[in-house]
C-alpha cells in the first residue's frame, strides 16, 4: 500500500533559518535599545522561599 500524499516529507530549503538570519541582521543586538539589552542580560531573581511554600501547600493537600 502506498503512502498518502500528506505522509510524504518534502525537503526543506531552510526557509525558517533564512528568515531568522535576516531578522537578526536587521533587528539584531546592534539595533537594540540599551534598556532592552539590560533587561535581557540581568540575572533572574527567584524567591526560593515562595517556591518551597507552594510545594508544602500542595503536599498538605491544599489547592488553589
Amino acid at each position: 500500500m502506498s503512502r498518502h500524499v500528506a505522509d510524504r516529507q518534502t525537503t526543506s530549503d531552510g526557509g525558517r533559518l533564512k528568515h531568522f538570519v535576516e531578522v537578526e541582521k536587521t533587528h539584531g543586538e546592534a539595533g537594540s535599545h540599551p534598556a532592552t539589552k539590560a533587561v535581557h542580560e540581568r540575572p533572574v531573581k527567584r524567591d526560593d522561599g515562595a517556591r518551597l511554600r507552594q510545594f508544602a501547600r500542595i503536599e498538605r493537600g491544599h489547592t488553589a
